[in-house]
């Protein structure tokens, strides 16, 4: 140990201060781009606030009105996708509320693309077909014999079937989304009247957001995404990354921008960047909600976050010299999708979150000759936290909470964003984020809330706890002979990180 230490001593003046010196100006200079992008996107919320620009004065917006010589022929022809995979909890939801979207019978086809491997969950989802079949409900029940492509695999199939030539529009919605009856009336408009959009988004709206801190969590960062990031893109520039579900494209612009790929694990964001590089233009509609659940395990959320931090890495890779070499869109919009939209959202969000703040940050306290100003420790990130918190009020008293949740996701969002830049081994990695459903309403799911015996190997995180370790031991340093008072931070970040390390995160299901 002697020998170590002195080791360390004699790199400290000549390699360790001037290599964190370097990592401490770039975390700065990542810092400051965020922040800018923050406060900009603020100002734009701000002012489409003020001057009430919503959609319908932006574009032109008509209800489709009866006509009697055409009849239902003057509806437009519209396919409604349902992407399932083992959804044996929600399928009855999502089926439902699609068959009760309110619009001319023969005018729609709702589409149910089941990809279960279960057998018993397969034959459910088939006989809950054929229920809404024999009430008089053009619907219809495809499957493939692999799952190639996963989800993009099979809207692309689904996109093949004769009948869909008839479609002029497909909405689409996940296995646990609930439009309500009128979503068509209010999205179909934009489309019919606006020849150059090709996208309609609707908001989502969490049926379990208060089912547990976890939840109320993701929807501080849910809220902010829908509130500020899409509505932004959409005043600005039309453009914004589909999110998947709840939304309408025209199917025309879907075919132009070369359909549904499956090269990386965000095909919706593949698909909505490629539209936009060919001009067509999107709308978002915030007062539009489609309720969803969201993932209340910690297994199905980090699941779900490394996909969403991994594809859009992977996705830029791929896809910045095509965007570049762009001759149909401005060089405005592609500094935009480029620079704000990709860089700094999808890359430096999440690496500066979890590098500076819980690896470069601590690490000064080590080496006390390596000082962060205040204003990049303190003042950065404190307004960029309550620029956040601003899409959801109701939660503002639990922000301490969500500072420290998100710098512990920001753990696996900065992994999974180095895989994807680098395309290694989990790059296509693609789990379907686990649903329960009213399985929580039931007795059975409310013992599922007791924290069970599991298996070590299935509670414990590694690297939760050797993060939360060394930020605990950066604390103890600081409080012994540190100047900074970092350690109170220190400490609650340590102990967030041990928390979620010893999986005490969430709901707690049972596997059998």
């Amino acid at each position: 140990m002697d020998a170590l230490g002195l080791v360390l001593q004699l790199a400290k003046a000549p390699l360790i201060v001037p290599l964190l010196r370097v990592l401490v100006a770039v975390c700065l200079g990542m810092s400051v781009l965020l922040f800018v992008e923050k406060v900009y996107m603020g100002i734009v919320i701000m002012l489409v606030k003020v001057f009430r620009r919503r959609p319908e004065k932006r574009w032109k917006w008509e209800a489709i009105k009866d006509d009697v010589e055409l009849g239902n022929s003057a509806y437009p022809m519209v396919l409604v996708q349902i992407p399932m995979y083992n959804e044996k909890e929600v399928y009855q939801l999502s089926i439902g509320a699609a068959c009760g979207l309110s619009w001319p019978s023969d005018r729609i086809v709702v589409q149910v693309l089941d990809d279960s491997t279960d057998p018993l969950i397969k034959d459910l989802v088939e006989v809950e077909v054929q229920r809404w079949a024999s009430k008089g409900i053009n619907i219809k029940y495809e499957v493939r014999d692999n799952r190639k492509g996963y989800k993009a695999g099979a809207l692309k199939e689904g996109m093949k079937h004769s009948y869909v030539k008839q479609c002029d529009y497909v909405a689409i919605f996940d296995a646990d989304f609930q439009p309500e009856p009128d979503f068509l009336w209010r999205t179909i408009p934009f489309l019919l009247h606006n020849p150059d959009i090709a996208l309609v988004q609707a908001r989502w709206k969490y049926v379990n957001a208060d089912e547990c801190l976890m939840t109320r969590m993701q929807e501080m960062s849910l809220d902010y995404h829908f509130t500020v990031e899409q509505e932004v893109g959409s005043a600005t520039h039309a453009f914004f990354g589909f999110n998947g579900t709840a939304g309408v494209w025209r199917i025309t612009a879907l075919n132009e921008a070369g359909g549904w790929k499956d090269r990386t694990t965000v095909e919706d964001m593949d698909l909505a960047v490629r539209a936009s590089l060919r001009g067509w233009k999107f709308v978002y509609i915030s007062d539009l909600k489609v309720k969803n659940e969201l993932p209340s395990t910690f297994k199905a959320y980090r699941y779900q976050q490394h996909r969403w931090s991994c594809g859009p890495a992977n996705l830029f890779r791929k896809m910045v010299m095509e965007i570049l070499r762009n001759k149909k869109v401005s060089p405005l919009k592609k500094f935009h999708v480029i620079y704000s939209f990709f860089f700094v959202r999808k890359i430096v969000a999440h690496i500066v979150t979890f590098v500076f703040y819980c690896v470069i940050l601590p690490a000064t306290v080590l080496v006390p000759e390596v000082q962060v100003p205040i204003w990049g420790a303190v003042y950065i990130p404190s307004t960029i936290t309550l620029l956040n918190a601003v899409g959801t009020p109701r939660s503002l008293h639990l922000l301490i909470f969500w500072i420290l949740f998100e710098n512990v996701m920001s753990l696996h969002r900065t992994k999974a964003t180095f895989i994807g830049l680098f395309e290694a081994g989990r790059v296509n990695e693609w789990v379907v984020t686990e649903k329960l459903g009213d399985a929580l309403k039931t007795k059975s799911a409310a013992k599922a809330h007791r924290k069970p015996r599991l298996w070590i190997r299935e509670r414990l995180h590694l690297l939760e706890l050797i993060v939360g370790l060394y930020l605990f031991f950066c604390g103890c340093y600081d409080l012994a002979y540190g100047k900074n008072r970092f350690f109170i931070y220190l400490f609650l970040q340590s102990i967030a990180f041990f928390i979620a390390g010893v999986g005490y995160v969430g709901t707690f299901v049972p596997s059998s």
